[in-house]
């Protein structure tokens, strides 16, 4: 074998490991994105479950205090506005902050209506709303996991090295409140 075949087996060597490693660093990126894609239809589906449950919430309340028109009304906006949201997950958040805050509010008028407080109607959704307030931060949790893995991919080096030049870009994480608050336990002793 000739130095000149040497020297050309090395070099294709090089450039077929060097294609052969930005293949690799270039799915892997995929792979993050498309998992945050995924987790993000995770949130997107419990979000909606709240949604769906919010109008059923409204009704049972508007049955035992009328007079709380303008609350139920701005759970209404709220939920309307965060319904129609599809921008970056800030935008979202936003909008979900302001629905978690008019149901807040909804809860807390709630407290003043005890034979609401006591139907079983109302208990039985407001089990619901707990329920879902849980999946959705599960959903959240699960999300932003994913962000932070797919980021750390974008900007480290080397990754980063084609992450940039690919057109890959970092994420929003997806940070809201629970609608519902859980008080510890207390504990005797």
């Amino acid at each position: 074998m000739s130095s000149t075949t040497i020297v050309i087996i090395v070099v294709f060597s090089v450039v077929f490991l060097l294609i052969l490693w930005v293949a690799f660093i270039y799915n892997a990126l995929v792979r993050g994105r498309n998992h945050c894609d995924e987790a993000w239809s995770g949130i997107d589906t419990e979000l909606k479950r709240r949604y769906d449950l919010i109008p059923n919430l409204v009704s049972t309340v508007k049955g035992y205090a009328a007079h709380e028109r303008e609350t139920m009304e701005r759970v209404t906006q709220a939920r309307n506005t965060a319904v129609d949201s599809h921008g970056s997950p800030a935008s979202q958040a936003r909008d979900e902050n302001v629905l978690v805050d008019s149901l807040k509010r909804l809860l807390a008028v709630v407290e003043s209506y005890p034979d609401l407080k006591a139907s079983q109607n109302f208990l039985k959704l407001q089990q619901e709303l707990v329920n879902t307030e849980d999946r959705i931060q599960r959903a959240r949790r699960f999300y932003n996991g994913n962000v932070r893995d797919y980021n750390n991919r974008v900007q480290v080096i080397p990754s980063a090295l084609i992450a940039r030049p690919f057109g890959f870009k970092e994420r929003e994480f997806f940070e809201i409140e629970s609608a519902v608050e859980r008080a510890a336990p207390a504990v005797k002793m």
